[in-house]
């Protein structure tokens, strides 16, 4: 059978409206990792996306990094959101999808929010259920595709190979999780703080760029109080 397949999606702005999410919370430009570029990301952040190439490097990194977890062990508190990525070019709104909904405490809903209801239907479901619930959930996948014709650059066609990725790095009960639907579990990348969450972020992204230094293709866009 052939996979589900969408249109590759930019961080489009409005794309959280769209999705029954009042505007207390606002996704904006990480410009750099230094301290004084930082600083001009507006606090608190409750989560930090990470658009980032696929390539060799990475995949054999990806690899190494499961086996060692499968081997050592993690913890990885119950309370974490996790999704599974079954839809080619889907990553933007599932790492959107994670980064609401391990901080939908916080979110202010539309009462006919179609991302609210998705999260409710979904929330007893395991990783594996909640992807295939995504690829018959049409108000997600419409919101999606008008989202990936609205932005800034012409949206590549739907067969188009695209080997950049989008992760959602979140703070669940004070650990840093990495959320990527190609793994096969979060990541725990240790402790954090709400007041120390997006240095802590971001050093996880240097990480991601440290592997591959020839690579320029990396954005990281922070999930900020408006």
């Amino acid at each position: 059978m052939e996979p589900h397949r969408w249109l590759p999606l930019e961080a489009n702005p409005d794309f959280l409206k769209q999705l029954g999410i009042h505007p207390d919370w606002q996704f904006v430009d990480v410009y750099g990792m230094e301290p004084e570029l930082l600083s001009m990301v507006p606090r608190p952040v409750c989560a930090v996306l990470l658009l980032f190439p696929i390539t060799e490097k990475y995949e054999t990194f990806r690899t190494e990094e499961e086996e060692r977890i499968k081997s050592k062990g993690q913890d990885v508190k119950s309370s974490v959101y996790f999704m599974k990525q079954t839809i080619n070019n889907a990553c933007g709104t599932i790492g959107l999808i994670h980064a609401i909904a391990n901080n939908r405490d916080k979110m202010n809903f539309e009462t006919n929010s179609s991302l609210k209801k998705f999260l409710e239907d979904s929330l007893s479901m395991t990783p594996e259920e909640r992807a295939k619930y995504l690829e018959t959930y049409e108000a997600i996948r419409v919101t999606h595709e008008s989202s990936a014709h609205e932005g800034q650059t012409e949206a590549p066609s739907i067969d188009e190979k695209v080997d950049l990725h989008f992760i959602a790095l979140v703070n669940v009960g004070g650990h840093l999780y990495e959320l990527d639907g190609r793994k096969p579990f979060p990541i725990n990348h240790g402790e954090t703080s709400d007041d120390s969450f997006l240095e802590d972020a971001i050093e996880v992204c240097k990480k991601f760029m440290e592997r591959d230094p020839e690579e320029l293709r990396f954005n990281a866009i922070a999930l900020s109080a408006a």
